[in-house]
């Protein structure tokens, strides 16, 4: 026959008390002290950040919050993507970067073998060429870049960009080449391929 729990813990039914030796006591004791300054701690920690001001209400800091959104700059895209003012706008920048800084400091003499345009806008190659190049600019003048960051510009952007955009035989060789006799005229670039011409033939024959 098992024996019955009941007898086993009391009469009643409940546990006889666990006696621990005082030493231990005051350790548990010290142990929950413990535990609940540092709840408290970090309680007020939590109460201080909550009603913390926002950087709009800081000494020095006037500018109105931004969302993060506002605070990324836009993602770079090629200026032939670029469509209505956004384009403009663009080109507007490029133009400055190209007349201010880029041409004045490397832009060398205009001759038969560094031809120039001053309409240079309107050579959509000559636009892709200096807005890569302006981009690339921008991103290894960034400190981010480190100190070699302008040797690469130049090495690897500056100096095969001018030569294929001032090439004798490039986009501007049937503009200016002397510069007393300012000239532009866009060169003929190669048709639609007689497989492309086929295809867009059909593509009319099928909506008819």
């Amino acid at each position: 026959m098992e024996p019955d729990p009941l007898e086993e813990f009391g009469a009643a039914g409940e546990f006889d008390p666990v006696r621990l030796p005082e030493g231990e006591l005051d350790s548990i004791q010290a142990t929950v002290r413990k535990l609940l300054d540092r709840s408290a701690e970090q309680a007020r920690q939590l109460d201080h950040l909550a009603a913390a001001p926002g950087p709009a209400s800081l000494p020095g800091f006037g500018l109105p919050p931004m969302s993060a959104a506002a605070m990324m700059p836009p993602e770079p895209r090629p200026i032939l993507e670029l469509d209505g003012e956004e384009y403009e706008s663009e080109l507007d920048l490029l133009t400055d970067w190209v007349e201010d800084f880029l041409m004045p400091t490397y832009g060398s003499e205009v001759t038969t073998a560094s031809p120039w345009c001053d309409q240079w806008q309107e050579h959509l190659d000559v636009v892709a060429w200096l807005h890569a190049l302006w981009m690339a600019y921008l991103q290894h003048k960034d400190p981010e870049a480190g100190p070699a960051g302008p040797f690469v510009w130049h090495r690897d952007f500056l100096t095969h960009c001018m030569a294929a955009v001032r090439a004798a035989g490039g986009p501007l060789s049937a503009c200016q080449t002397d510069p007393e006799r300012p000239s532009h005229r866009l060169l003929r670039g190669p048709g639609r391929s007689v497989r492309a011409v086929a295809r867009d033939a059909e593509t009319a024959q099928a909506e008819e």
